[in-house]
């Protein structure tokens, strides 16, 4: 991982900085998100050397496999909007999101026993789950250590975040109650998971560039509905694509009878295709030639298209919210980034 220089061409060599990825519209805006990110990075890459040299290799396993560092990104953006985007508590409150968010990824590899993540072994995989798990607490402490440094409120702020993931992670592991309607659970459930953290960064990048909190409001709305995207974006992807680009193994959430938005829309499907997935997915699917069917299937139903609309719906919300924010490049790059989520899936 690149610790050195800030150039936007740097970021683009560094592992996990998404900015190349994901056009902002704007050279200038662009080259000064690059710096902001990059300091997240160096921090990052900090935080996770620190400690005894037996764990250094599993806490920093996945932050060196890369990723599209997106908290960090939408935490500079934010920053943007605050008389002091350049302020050290920036990058600290970026860095604590991401931290956050490796430690997830551990954390869910053991429950889902997965065997990738970010196309390389998981860390239960390579080593054990006790070795994942501890990793994960790991970064938590090193977020936590960070927290120390941003002020009770923003500790109040990501205590909250916090118990908002477990009880998501809860809700998912308990699954829809009898009688419950599956896809207001789904949305709950990645609301919880995945919108609250990004929502985090969004509101935290601005908080500590010294922004009104109607500012403050706006991006963490904002990052709520953009994380419940891209999280139904990466759905849809890992359905609709032969091969898997989120780096997992294919049909994870299949054998772990975990139904996204696109599966659930094809499951009320009638006809065919509906009938015959309503017959494999009526829990885990682990046998290989039943999850292999039903991904063709699922790729043949409409579940993919209704998603998709979904996924429309909640970018217009997510321009709402932000529309009366005032019109710097940064607001347009935030426009960008929603609307870039869709092209993904092309």
């Amino acid at each position: 991982m690149r610790t050195g220089g800030s150039t936007a061409k740097d970021a683009q060599r560094t592992s996990g900085l998404g900015v190349s990825s994901a056009d902002l519209g704007d050279p200038e805006l662009e080259a000064v998100i690059t710096a902001g990110m990059q300091k997240c990075e160096d921090l990052l890459t900090e935080e996770v050397s620190r400690g005894a040299s037996f764990l250094v290799e599993q806490v920093g396993h996945l932050a060196k496999a890369g990723g599209k560092r997106f908290r960090p990104m939408l935490a500079v953006l934010g920053s943007q909007f605050g008389p002091n985007p350049d302020s050290p508590a920036v990058t600290q409150a970026a860095t604590v999101v991401e931290l956050t968010h490796l430690a997830t990824l551990y954390h869910d590899d053991v429950m889902d026993e997965a065997d990738m993540r970010r196309g390389v072994e998981s860390a239960n995989s390579r080593w054990t789950n006790s070795i994942a798990i501890l990793s994960g607490d790991y970064l938590f402490a090193a977020a936590s250590r960070l927290l120390a440094h941003l002020g009770t409120d923003t500790v109040a702020h990501f205590a909250e975040t916090f118990q908002e993931l477990v009880t998501g992670q809860m809700r998912e592991s308990l699954g829809c109650p009898e009688g419950g309607d599956e896809i207001e659970h789904y949305m709950a459930v990645i609301q919880e998971k995945t919108g609250v953290l990004i929502a985090s960064a969004g509101s935290l990048g601005a908080r500590h560039a010294g922004a009104d909190q109607s500012v403050i409001d706006a991006l963490g709305s904002y990052g709520a509905k953009v994380g419940l995207v891209f999280q139904i974006v990466d759905d849809i992807i890992d359905i609709a694509s032969v091969s898997d680009e989120s780096g997992k193994t294919p049909g994870t959430d299949l054998r772990e009878g975990v139904f996204t938005l696109p599966v659930l829309y094809a499951l009320r499907e009638e006809g065919p295709v509906g009938d015959r997935l309503r017959e494999i997915l009526v829990g885990p699917v682990t046998d290989n030639a039943l999850v292999n069917e039903a991904l063709d299937l699922l790729r043949q139903s409409s579940g993919a298209d209704r998603a998709l609309e979904t996924v429309q719906r909640l970018i217009d919300e997510a321009e709402a919210a932000i529309a009366d924010l005032p019109d710097i490049p940064a607001k347009a790059a935030l426009s960008q980034l929603a609307n870039y989520t869709v092209r993904r899936v092309g």
